[in-house]
């Protein structure tokens, strides 16, 4: 019988890149995201394969993923995706909308959605929880502020989530990318893909593909082992603000 993952953020990017690889190597799928035109073509695409199933929602919004998560049923791995980044500024020309964007969606929508999972998890004495953070919940970089501090939180979290369910046998591990190639950026940057294209002018930089083979590895290893935390960057970046470009 086939594991279930649960995947938020499903509809593009690092998300969309681990739905497809899970449904290469038997694993039945709950997709999720907030275009559902996005997740019904992303389902076309994989049914085949295995057994998927879409849910729309936003992470952000806690009633509705109680209502949504509320009698999901068994998850042997739940994938916290769902993320963004909003603006690029100095501190004091930070825009309070974007700041509460990034805290409701990086930090408090994971653990929204974690607190609607993990009750099962516990029942069954078995799952695994993989959260997305970023070297930027590593190191902090200008103008990077609320951005970094949400990825700090989610390393603290992905942290203090593993040793409090330890006790009954559950894995938490985090992937903390570096510079990846995805619709990212353009969120940021409100939508100037120009801007967006600059991030990543004259790197290799990191693609889907890559954090979803690495993601895949995590959650096959065996029961025993526990790959708790990985940083992966492009062999152009040295750290969060150290990149060559060619």
């Amino acid at each position: 019988m086939n594991k279930i993952a649960l995947v938020t953020g499903a509809s593009s990017g690092i998300g969309q890149a681990c739905a497809r690889i899970l449904a290469n190597n038997n694993f039945d799928l709950i997709i999720c995201g907030r275009r559902q035109d996005r997740l019904d073509s992303l389902k076309q695409e994989l049914s085949s394969k295995c057994s998927v199933r879409t849910l729309n929602f936003d992470v952000r919004d806690k009633a509705e993923v109680d209502n949504v998560l509320s009698n999901i049923g068994a998850i042997d791995v739940l994938l916290n995706n769902a993320g963004n980044a909003h603006g690029l500024s100095s501190i004091e020309d930070g825009s309070l909308d974007d700041w509460d964007a990034m805290i409701d969606i990086n930090v408090k929508g994971l653990l929204y959605v974690s607190k609607s999972i993990i009750p099962g998890m516990i029942e069954r004495k078995s799952g695994h929880i993989v959260n997305i953070g970023s070297i930027a919940g590593k190191e902090v970089y200008a103008n990077g502020n609320v951005y970094c501090g949400s990825k700090h939180a989610v390393d603290a979290i992905n942290n203090g989530m593993r040793m409090d369910l330890n006790k009954h046998g559950i894995k938490v591990s985090q992937i903390s990318p570096g510079l990846v190639e995805t619709e990212f950026s353009v969120v940021r940057f409100k939508g100037d893909s120009e801007k967006a294209a600059k991030v990543y002018d004259g790197i290799d930089a990191l693609q889907a593909d890559d954090i979803a083979e690495l993601f895949l590895f995590m959650v096959t290893r065996p029961a025993h082992v526990n790959l708790s935390d990985a940083i992966v960057l492009p062999t152009a970046q040295a750290s969060s603000s150290m990149v060559r470009r060619d």
